[in-house]
């Protein structure tokens, strides 16, 4: 489902609302530990165009 996510991810990306939707429904979906993995994807691959989404759906996360 990880790679599911990032693929979605990746598609929707050219669009601050699809991203911010996957983003979230991705996070429900994953296990906890795939959550984390996916917390650092995007951060690597999307930090420089959506921190403020990456900070509001990871920040309340704790691994």
């Amino acid at each position: 489902m990880l790679e599911y996510a990032k693929t979605v991810l990746e598609k929707v990306s050219f669009n601050r609302d699809l991203f911010r939707k996957e983003l979230k429904k991705s996070k429900q979906m994953l296990k906890e530990d795939e959550i984390e993995l996916l917390q650092s994807w995007c951060r690597m691959s999307f930090t420089e165009k959506y921190p403020d989404i990456i900070g509001e759906v990871f920040d309340n996360y704790s691994a």
